[in-house]
């Protein structure tokens, strides 16, 4: 189970304070068993901070504590700040990664749903799609329709999405597509070809927590290789 420890402390000194967090970065490097933190300001008392720190588990954060860096960064924490720091362990019992989420529904709507109304809920209406592939960038939801549509005509496919990564407005995801050629695809007939790739895709979110921009990333040379779209070379 996640667990998240929430240091709170009252300090005037936050420049010193950040140093000494720097150092501890630096000086645990590939010891430390914390994934993340995060520290915050009270904009009604910009001397009260809060740091929220993120472990694999309570165990891990355990060994975080027991590592000498780590009790004598506290020590010189301390001394900056008004007052003992106070801690309080929390297990976590919920983690909803919003972003992440709606990445998933976005992909389950746009690649593998026969309707594709419900994507007027997860993408902004003034979308932006950048495809390699495409000679200038897509703009418009009805624009993405199209596109999609345009795979949906050529090809009966199956799409898995491997992973989610998701950092501030940004959601990175690996996927991996096959299918058989069973309709015009770029103006090439039907082939009954069986192919397969894999692709990256970046989305954007805006504040209202839809898709607003997409970098789509795959081997459309190959597929078309395998299409026998391409000239072969002169020898």
């Amino acid at each position: 189970m996640t667990f998240v420890q929430l240091i709170d402390c009252r300090t005037n000194r936050f420049e010193e304070l950040d140093r000494l967090m720097n150092q501890w970065v630096e000086q645990t490097r590939g010891r430390r068993t914390a994934t993340h933190a995060v520290v915050g300001k009270d904009r009604g008392d910009t001397s009260h901070l809060v740091e929220i720190v993120e472990f694999p588990s309570y165990e891990e954060a355990m060994r975080n504590s027991k590592l000498p860096e780590t009790d004598r960064i506290f020590r010189e924490m301390s001394a900056l700040c008004e007052g003992k720091p106070t801690f309080t362990d929390l297990d976590v019992v919920r983690d909803a990664r919003l972003n992440a989420d709606t990445a998933r529904r976005f992909f389950e709507v746009a690649i593998t749903s026969d309707d594709l109304s419900p994507l007027t809920g997860l993408v902004e209406q003034d979308y932006r799609h950048h495809d390699p592939a495409n000679e200038q960038d897509l703009v418009g939801l009805d624009g993405l329709r199209r596109e999609l549509d345009a795979w949906r005509a050529g090809f009966d496919f199956t799409f898995r999405v491997e992973d989610r990564v998701a950092q501030g407005d940004l959601v990175s995801v690996r996927w991996s597509w096959d299918g058989i050629h069973r309709g015009d695809f770029l103006g090439i007939p039907a082939t009954g070809e069986r192919v397969a790739m894999t692709g990256m895709t970046i989305l954007r979110f805006s504040t209202s927590g839809r898709v607003a921009e997409g970098w789509w990333q795959y081997d459309r040379l190959g597929l078309l290789g395998r299409l026998g779209a391409l000239e072969a070379p002169e020898l």
